[in-house]
């Protein structure tokens, strides 16, 4: 087995209602006076009321344009210039685009997340797209996160699709890394950590997913809502933390980036074409009995398992073929499960999927 790197953690974190109250102190502590912020509007807006404003630190205020790409990499990076440490505020691009502009520019980053939508404030990696959304690769830095600062505040108010998103992005944690760490002999101990982690996310976004997100609707700081908080966020972060490549993604990702590539698809936001992709992953794994049990969850949070809710229609073959075709180019991670595939056998998984549907 190849050396396995171990990047589990950044080096501070706090999920903790009122936490951006000891924002300034915290950089204070590491000697930061100059903070480039970079954020979405929406995002901004959200984080404002709760920003530091005793003026202790500078701070520098940009934009992002949607996208985490080669273009805004370049383009922030060139901007921050005398600055000491760059502030990300917002979902998963967002968060992204601040770790690739720290890496790109040798400092620090402190991350503040506005959705509970990915493990992206988690992970020392940035997933790019280009300037319209098409994913391009993933990029994996060589230093993690220096904070993560969560307040169930912001969080509170956040929208609930990007929650349910956020859920089923993290419930395909398990599935991709099983499939993945069965096909090992002799586990070595951080990817036992990384499969107990993701066995975690299974199981208590399974528990609490449904409460979590009537605690959301009815702004409630429960301890349902924060469990499905940090499992989103931590223990999703933890599989590929701890488990390098054995706790990345495999099929379900893989049909994700399939389903970028038709329009009709744009409607959903990544974590929904995660959710369709996991029966997919499944169906070519055949495990019929875990799709049926997952259909039920699907259902109570609205998660996509028909291809008419993607926005096609079964009839549409050549759309489905180009789907297909895209989840299994040569370097896409669904051939990390260790199964043949083509683009015929992920259609017959979009056929099998459909069965299954209206036999629920």
């Amino acid at each position: 087995m190849d050396i396995i790197e171990v990047r589990g953690a950044p080096n501070y974190y706090v999920c903790e209602n009122g936490v951006l109250d000891n924002l300034e102190s915290l950089l204070q502590k590491h000697g930061f006076r100059n903070g480039f912020v970079i954020s979405g509007e929406q995002s901004w807006k959200a984080v404002e009321p709760y920003f530091p404003k005793d003026g202790s630190v500078t701070y520098s205020f940009y934009r992002y344009k949607g996208e985490c790409s080669f273009s805004e990499i370049e383009r922030l990076s060139k901007l921050c210039v005398n600055h000491d440490v760059i502030i990300g505020i917002g979902g998963g691009k967002v968060l992204d685009l601040a770790k690739a502009v720290a890496n790109q520019v040798h400092l620090d980053s402190v991350l503040i997340p506005t959705l509970a939508s990915t493990c992206s404030a988690w992970t020392p990696l940035s997933v790019i797209y280009d300037d319209n959304g098409k994913f391009i690769r993933y990029d994996i830095f060589p230093k993690s996160t220096l904070m993560v600062l969560i307040d169930t505040r912001i969080l509170l108010h956040s929208p609930v699709n990007y929650f349910r998103a956020g859920i089923a992005d993290t419930l395909a944690k398990w599935y991709e890394a099983d499939c993945i760490i069965r096909q090992v002999e002799d586990v070595p101990l951080s990817v036992k950590i990384a499969h107990q982690s993701a066995y975690l996310c299974k199981t208590v976004l399974l528990e609490h997913g449904r409460a979590a997100i009537n605690d959301l609707l009815e702004k409630r700081d429960t301890l349902a809502f924060r469990k499905v908080i940090e499992t989103i966020i931590m223990a999703g972060g933890m599989v590929g933390g701890f488990g390098d490549r054995y706790g990345r993604i495999a099929g379900a990702h893989s049909v994700h980036n399939g389903l970028t590539k038709r329009p009709e698809t744009h409607h959903l936001l990544h974590g929904e074409k995660v959710a369709y992709g996991i029966l997919v992953q499944l169906a070519l794994e055949e495990n019929w009995s875990e799709m049926k049990r997952l259909h039920p969850f699907y259902q109570d949070l609205n998660l996509p398992y028909t291809l008419k809710q993607l926005g096609l229609e079964i009839t549409e073959k050549e759309k489905l073929y180009d789907i297909a075709e895209e989840a299994i180019k040569p370097d896409e991670s669904i051939h990390l499960m260790n199964i043949p595939v083509d683009s015929m056998k992920i259609v017959e998984a979009f056929y099998e999927i459909e069965r299954l549907a209206l036999d629920q």
